[in-house]
């Protein structure tokens, strides 16, 4: 049976943000235009990281002139430097009916996750938004900057209700329409859409911003204990089925669900994306610090 939304509790406790102090996110560059603060931009200007030089060109401010390139070679070049700003966080937990079915709840991981993964970025000072989707896409929390507003991630992640049926296509068109500033887009979900990966990677496709995907999986998902003839419900449709769980239907099932990794991972290749897989049985932080190798994920 599904349950309710995750109380505060079972989503924050002290040792669990303490630890995620010791990850960081790190972008390989940020757009242009954010606010100063610790990712490298693709500005340049009168930041402490000496990045280049280029030929003055008048009205150029002369304290940025290498009088020592003029003296030794009677050129006028400036120095530029590398600015240092925000990289915009969007958040994009799944609360679709299914996450809330199994005990515990795949549900727990994605939030906590969710969690972890804004408290990084805002103890270095980046702007995260959150909006949660299932059916269709929600606004929680604008992007804001801010260390101290982690705590209130965790009270907006545990008043989240589940929602419905998982629908990729309607809740990236509606990201699309917000007119975020381009950021990094991270998607915390099982990835089990009905229209199927190719229409889930053609929905993200139209995202002009950068992606991390976290899967979240267990071990029933590649092999269910699923044994002779049982009644299968769609928690998040209703629709009905019964089926005789044959040595055959396993090995077709297990068949659609390697095509299913094998299509998620393609996609994420041929997009530049991150591809994060979180075992929902496990430990969420000691997890992502592997998966954070030396304590930092470069996306």
């Amino acid at each position: 049976m599904t349950r309710g939304a995750l109380s505060f509790d079972e989503l924050f406790d002290p040792t669990f943000l303490l630890a995620v102090e010791r990850l960081r996110l790190i972008a390989r560059r940020v757009p242009r235009a954010g606010r100063p603060a610790e990712q490298r931009s693709e500005d340049r200007g009168a930041g402490i990281e000496f990045k280049d030089y280029r030929p003055y060109v008048a009205g150029d401010d002369l304290r940025g002139v290498d009088w020592n390139i003029y003296r030794r070679l009677g050129r006028v070049f400036l120095r530029q430097f590398e600015e240092l700003e925000d990289l915009p966080v969007y958040l994009l937990p799944d609360i679709s009916a299914s996450a809330y079915l199994e005990d515990p709840p795949r549900a727990r991981a994605g939030l906590r996750t969710s969690l972890a993964l804004a408290a990084i970025a805002l103890n270095q000072h980046d702007s995260v938004g959150l909006f949660p989707f299932a059916d269709d896409l929600r606004v929680a929390l604008r992007p804001r900057a801010g260390k101290g507003r982690w705590i209130r991630f965790a009270h907006a992640l545990s008043d989240l209700p589940p929602g419905g049926a998982t629908n990729f296509e309607v809740s990236l068109r509606r990201l699309g329409g917000q007119r975020l500033r381009s950021g990094l887009v991270v998607v915390v979900s099982d990835f089990f859409d009905p229209a199927g990966v190719a229409a889930m990677a053609e929905a993200m496709k139209r995202l002009r911003h950068r992606l991390l995907l976290v899967q979240l999986v267990r071990a029933s998902d590649a092999s269910p204990a699923l044994e002779g003839d049982v009644h299968l419900i769609d928690c998040e449709t209703g629709v009905t089925e019964d089926v005789s769980v044959t040595r055959a239907v396993r090995e077709r099932y297990r068949d659609a669900y390697g095509r299913f990794t094998t299509e998620l991972g393609d996609f994420a290749r041929s997009r530049g994306a991150g591809l994060l897989r979180l075992d929902t049985d496990g430990d969420e932080l000691a997890q992502l610090a592997t998966l954070f190798e030396s304590g930092a994920l470069a996306v």
